[in-house]
């Protein structure tokens, strides 16, 4: 006997959620960074659905400095499974964007199911790039959120969480220039007190006085000069000779 309705897709669900997790497909030591400031971002997602349309509009509001590069996917229906791993592959082996993007619009049980598939479990598990998975509503978990990198509510919180605000970068950088302006009046400040009193010292005050000082050492070793003289000794020892001689 089985449930009716989506009953065998809720037991097929948590059958597979068990097996990934038992695997450590789910652990954290394994997810990737969100890298700060990405320069390429990648979609994956269908191409004509409102998901992409809410990620290009969010990024480009928040952080147009950030390229995206939209992969085609098919996100529902038989074939998607495929596609989406071949879209993450792809994305891997082209190395253009540093972040990956994952996702779709709400939908049933039975429209999110490619997202549950364990082919597209072990592509997000294997991608060299971070991966932020973002399927459905807020309400919907999917078995690709829980290996990505990154689980976002919606596609428009997975545009939000991968880009910063350019609003909150001016801010930070206006209370670094504040900061900076402020250090720099600080040592600007305790220079100028320096200079003050280096200035203020006798050194500047009356410079002749160390003139004075340096002639005043100079006569003393001139005079011991002439006391130590050899000539001087000379003179002395010759008036000693004509001494003894007379004597």
């Amino acid at each position: 006997m089985t449930e009716d309705g989506v009953g065998n897709l809720y037991i097929a669900f948590e059958q597979l959620k068990e097996k990934l997790q038992n695997e450590g497909l789910f652990d954290s030591k394994h997810k990737q960074p969100i890298p700060r400031f990405p320069r390429r971002i990648g979609v994956l997602t269908s191409p004509t659905g409102a998901a992409v349309r809410d990620i290009i509009h969010i990024v480009n509001r928040r952080y147009p400095l950030a390229e995206i590069i939209v992969y085609p996917t098919l996100v529902q229906w038989e074939y998607a499974k495929d596609s989406i791993v071949q879209q993450v592959q792809k994305a891997n082996q082209d190395g253009l964007v540093d972040v990956i993007i994952l996702g779709r619009g709400g939908g049933s049980i039975e429209d999110l199911w490619p997202f549950n598939e364990e082919i597209v479990a072990y592509a997000i598990f294997a991608s060299k790039i971070p991966v932020i998975s973002s399927v459905g509503h807020e309400t919907d978990f999917t078995i690709s959120d829980f290996v990505a990198d990154l689980r976002a509510p919606t596609p428009s919180g997975a545009a939000e969480v991968a880009v910063p605000d350019k609003i909150e970068l001016l801010g930070q950088l206006q209370n670094l220039r504040e900061r900076l302006r402020s250090s720099l009046n600080i040592m600007l400040k305790q220079h100028k007190e320096r200079y003050n009193r280096v200035f203020s010292s006798y050194v500047f005050g009356d410079p002749q006085r160390i003139l004075e000082n340096g002639i005043r050492k100079l006569d003393l070793l001139d005079e011991k000069l002439k006391l130590l003289s050899p000539k001087k000794r000379i003179q002395q020892l010759q008036k000693d000779v004509l001494d003894w001689d007379r004597r």
